[in-house]
């Protein structure tokens, strides 16, 4: 560890101590719970023989060192299932895990599975309404899995759009356990992004037929792993290393590769030599400070990630006793620069960016900027100037190593001081119309200020079906109302992203304004999302009517109606019944009732 971290950037402080500030009540509370939670001591101590007995019943030659309780035992809560890639190369983890645990007398055992859908099978689709809460099911699944008490640690296997948020939102409930998270790594690089983003276009337009569409998707998600491209899932990955919940620089090591298995090996080993049983104990309700989480931020906007963390961040963040607000987004995304070009920001996809020099680099240079805070604590140990380390077998045996000084290609990664642009990604929206964000990083810079007539909607459906009627011939801010959290769940829109674009293409101006969400691999279209509050609830949204005036300023932050008279008339109040029906959707009507705004995470639980 030869990095030395500059002195922490002004705006950057600032913004931590505030979070302090506003969470100082909620945080207290927070660290006196899981402190209670510890005193207790190891949990199977206080287990009776009976309760042990059924504990261990199936555990076979672990039997004895579970009795005996003298090693750590280490609870794993996967979300494998055969029918997500990303998710896929999990199945052989459990017996990896246990394995490096023997070498060291520990133990493990599968304390439970959470869900795990896919929003790219459920786009456009009714599914996508479960989407966002199945976070808190993730994190409900993962407490019930934990509640059995017979462990000193704990392994999150996850990956994706909603898993990671909510075993995070687990992992900060039971935080005084120690936890560490194991990636599973992309799949190897298939057709290009931006040639299967053609395609999608081409069959928008009626160029290509769907034999032609099917065959440009199945070259692109081909094979175990992650989506190559950097969405929420990649996204999530690049936070738990920059957070300090990932070993560093495990997050992009392609699946059932010797050095992806090696890091499985030590990772579990890691967590166990971190428990209360040892003299390093880190419980990870202390690694989750609010330092940690502007990291998070920081790592956030260097890299142009995904919108959807800007709702699971704050969710995540309130699980362990801290309260974020869209201006810490904003005044961060304000000083840290855009380091990072991986589609939909660029061509390259995090194969590539991670060849470049990936995360190692990435957090190098902001240390050396001063943007991050790194006097925090990891699973790796004090520090975050660990994470310029990356992880190579020498003779068989895993070593971390510096990792490059310098990009190994700057139309990918560049260093804090020569950045793509100077600031992040995200910038908050706000005006007449309520509060949102916008992803700029992949907006050209003279489509940043939208101003034109609205078309109402309210359903993503009938947006395309007017773009099949050719009704889209002038400049036009395309409003997607009714697609919060209350009114259907919040499912993205990003089977919008086709026509939005062909639009554009064609030379109108357009933008979109929504109370739901995008994917992470949106972008190129200017884009205000999480309006909030919403139109189901009386948001100002469901005032808008076709032909008024809106004007979205990605530069200034404004988000605004320029209709006269508009604050004054009545909320529209349409029949949302055709979503409460159909697809477990009917289970979820507790969930809508009762979800907070998009601001503060639009969570049920937390």
């Amino acid at each position: 560890m030869t990095e030395t971290a500059a002195p922490l950037n002004a705006t950057i402080a600032r913004v931590t101590d505030r979070i302090r500030a506003r969470s100082a009540a909620r945080r207290g509370d927070y660290l006196a719970r899981i402190a209670a939670a510890a005193a207790a001591g190891p949990a199977r101590a206080h287990l009776t023989c009976g309760n042990q007995a059924h504990a261990y019943a199936a555990m076979g030659p672990d039997k004895t060192p579970l009795a005996e309780g003298r090693g750590p035992n280490v609870g794993i809560v996967t979300a494998y299932n055969d029918m997500l890639s990303a998710h896929a190369p999990y199945a052989d983890y459990p017996a990896q895990i246990k394995a490096a645990l023997r070498e060291i007398g520990a133990t493990a055992q599968v304390a439970g599975g959470v869900p795990a859908m896919c929003d790219g099978v459920t786009q456009g689709r009714a599914g996508m309404e479960l989407s966002l809460f199945s976070r808190e099911v993730i994190a409900l699944a993962a407490g019930i899995a934990l509640s059995h008490d017979t462990f000193d640690a704990a392994i999150f296997l996850g990956v994706c759009d909603k898993i990671v948020p909510g075993l995070v939102m687990a992992a900060a409930t039971f935080g005084h356990l120690p936890a560490i998270f194991l990636p599973a790594g992309p799949m190897t690089a298939g057709l290009p992004n931006d040639e299967k983003a053609k395609v999608r276009q081409q069959f928008a337009t009626g160029e290509v037929g769907r034999d032609k569409l099917m065959a440009a998707e199945m070259a692109s998600y081909h094979g175990p792993g992650t989506c190559t491209f950097y969405g929420t899932a990649n996204t999530n990955q690049m936070l738990m290393e920059v957070m300090g919940l990932h070993l560093p620089g495990s997050s992009f090591v392609n699946p059932h590769t010797p050095l992806r298995d090696a890091l499985t090996g030590a990772g579990a080993q890691r967590v166990a030599e971190i428990t209360a049983l040892g003299a390093d104990a880190l419980p990870v309700g202390h690694l989750l400070d609010e330092r940690a989480f502007v990291n998070g931020l920081v790592g956030l906007m260097a890299t142009g990630g995904s919108t959807n963390l800007v709702l699971h961040l704050p969710a995540m963040a309130r699980a362990a006793g801290i309260e974020l607000d869209l201006q810490d987004f904003d005044e961060i995304s304000d000083v840290v620069p855009l380091m990072a070009k991986v589609y939909p920001n660029g061509l390259a996809d995090v194969n590539a960016f991670h060849a470049a020099g990936g995360l190692q680099f990435l957090i190098r240079h902001l240390l050396r900027a001063g943007l991050l805070h790194a006097d925090v604590n990891t699973v790796a140990g004090p520090g975050l100037a660990r994470y310029t380390q990356e992880p190579k077998l020498i003779e068989g045996r895993l070593t971390w190593v510096e990792g490059p000084e310098d990009s190994l290609n700057d139309r990918i990664l560049r260093p804090a001081a020569t950045p793509f642009a100077a600031t992040g990604g995200l910038k908050q929206l706000a005006g007449n119309l309520g509060r949102g964000v916008i992803k700029v990083s992949a907006v050209a810079p003279d489509r940043h200020v939208i101003e034109a007539p609205a078309r109402i909607f309210e359903s993503q459906d009938a947006v395309k079906e007017a773009f099949k009627r050719g009704d889209f011939t002038a400049d036009t801010v395309v409003v997607v109302r009714f697609q919060g959290p209350q009114a259907n769940g919040m499912p993205e829109l990003h089977s919008l992203t086709p026509t939005l674009s062909v639009l554009q293409d064609r030379g109108l101006r357009v933008a979109l304004v929504t109370d739901g969400r995008m994917s992470g691999a949106s972008g190129k279209v200017p884009a205000a999302i999480h309006v909030s509050p919403e139109a189901a609830c009386g948001g100002p949204l469901a005032k808008l009517q076709d032909g008024d005036l809106i004007r979205l300023d990605a530069d200034t932050g404004e988000l605004i109606c320029l209709t006269a008279g508009f604050e004054t008339r009545t909320p529209v109040s349409p029949d949302l019944s055709a979503n409460r029906t159909g697809l477990g959707r009917e289970l979820f009507e507790t969930f809508r009732r009762n979800t907070g705004p998009a601001t503060s995470g639009a969570s049920v639980i937390v």
